[in-house]
C-alpha cells in the first residue's frame, strides 16, 4: 500500500510516498480503506521536529482520515464491513500515521461518519473539534453569555472553537493577523474579529467588552501578547494556551495573574483521549454536533495524494481558512 513517510526532519520535500506491506490486524482493530486525509498544523511541526511528539525514522505521519471499513477484528462488534468512518486522533504518529491507502486502527479511535458529512468533511472533523472541546467544555466549562477569546481563528481549530462557543451560547471573539481574513471569520460565526497586526489587542478587547469581562481565552499563539490577554481577563478567568505559533518567548503574567486570580495553563488534546470518561463525552458531543449540523467542518482546499508535498507547502503558507484535505481517489 502507498504510505507517506519521511526519513529525516525538514520541509515538505522530505515527504515521500513509499510502498509498504499492509499491517496485521489484532482482535480489537479495524482495517480502513482511506478515502480522504485531513492535514493539521501538528503534522508540519512533527515533520520539522518541533512538535511534542518526536519522529522515529522512517516515520509515518498524519492524525486523521476518513474511509470505509474493510475488515474488523474478532472482538469488534459495533462496526461492520462497508461502514463509513472517521479516524479519531491518537498518539504515536510514527507508527500510526494516517497518510496511507489503508490503515489499521484500534476500534476506540474509529467513529461512524454521520450520513450528512462527505468523506472530506469526515477527515476534517475530529482533530479540530476534539482539541477545542477539551479546552472549552472540559476545562473552561464555557456557559451561556461567556465571552471567549479565540486566537489564530482562521485555522481549523480556531473555526471549530468558534462553532463550539456558539453552540454553548457563548460569545466568540476572534483574532487574525490582518484584516484579509476578517470577513471569512465573521461569516464562520465570530461575534467580533480583531486583526492584531492592525489593531491594538487590549484596547480592542476593552472596546468590545469593557473592562474585566473576558471569561476564557483559547490561545494558539503564546508570545508577548499573553500579557495583554491577561490584562483583559475577568477575575478568576482562564487562559488556555494550546499552541506556540509565536517564535518569541511567552512570559508568565505573574502580577496580573495574582491580582486577578487567573488560571493560565497549557493544554493538548491528549488530555481528553487519555481519560476514558472525557473521551466518551467528547465523542458524544462531537458526533451529535456533526449529525445535527451545529458543528460543520470548513474545507479550504483539496489536493491529490500524489500532491502531498504541495499540500504541505500550502499548509505552511498560512493562506488557508479552515481545513486542507488530501484525497486518495
Amino acid at each position: 500500500m502507498r504510505t507517506v513517510r519521511f526519513h529525516e526532519l525538514g520541509g515538505p520535500e522530505v515527504l515521500t510516498i513509499d510502498s509498504l506491506a499492509s499491517p496485521s490486524l489484532q482482535a480489537n482493530d479495524v482495517r480502513i480503506a482511506v478515502k480522504v486525509v485531513g492535514l493539521n498544523r501538528a503534522d508540519a511541526m512533527f515533520r520539522r521536529g518541533s512538535y511534542i511528539e518526536k519522529a522515529d525514522f522512517p516515520s509515518r505521519i498524519g492524525y486523521e482520515a476518513s474511509g470505509i471499513v474493510i475488515e474488523v477484528g474478532e472482538e469488534v462488534n459495533h462496526l461492520r464491513l462497508g461502514d463509513e468512518v472517521c479516524i479519531v486522533p491518537q498518539m504515536g504518529l510514527s507508527q500510526n500515521g494516517c497518510y496511507a491507502e489503508e490503515v489499521v486502527v484500534p476500534n476506540e479511535y474509529v467513529a461512524l461518519k454521520p450520513a450528512g458529512l462527505t468523506f472530506a468533511e469526515g477527515a476534517a472533523a475530529w482533530m479540530q473539534y476534539l482539541t477545542a472541546y477539551g479546552a472549552l467544555v472540559e476545562i473552561a466549562n464555557v456557559q451561556k453569555g461567556d465571552a471567549v477569546l479565540i486566537t489564530a481563528s482562521s485555522s481549523s481549530v480556531g473555526l471549530a472553537a468558534i462553532q463550539i462557543v456558539n453552540a454553548l451560547g457563548g460569545i466568540p471573539i476572534a483574532t487574525t493577523l490582518t484584516g484579509a481574513k476578517k470577513a471569512a471569520v465573521l461569516k464562520a460565526g465570530a461575534a467580533h474579529v480583531i486583526a492584531t497586526q492592525e489593531e491594538p489587542l487590549l484596547d480592542s478587547l476593552r472596546g468590545i467588552l469593557g473592562a474585566n469581562n473576558l471569561k476564557v481565552a483559547f490561545d494558539a499563539v503564546g508570545g508577548p501578547q499573553i500579557a495583554e490577554i491577561a490584562e483583559a481577563m475577568s477575575p478568576e478567568g482562564t487562559i488556555i494556551v494550546h499552541g506556540a505559533l509565536s517564535p518569541e518567548v511567552t512570559p508568565f503574567p505573574l502580577k496580573i495573574a495574582l491580582r486577578k486570580s487567573l488560571t493560565v495553563r497549557g493544554y493538548v488534546f491528549t488530555e481528553v483521549i487519555k481519560d476514558i470518561e472525557r473521551f466518551r463525552r467528547a465523542k458524544q458531543f462531537i458526533h451529535s454536533g456533526l449529525s445535527e449540523g451545529t458543528l460543520k467542518p470548513i474545507i479550504d482546499r483539496s489536493f491529490k495524494f500524489e500532491e502531498i508535498v504541495a499540500a504541505h507547502h500550502y499548509l505552511e503558507s498560512n493562506q488557508q481558512i479552515g481545513k486542507i484535505v488530501v484525497e486518495l481517489d
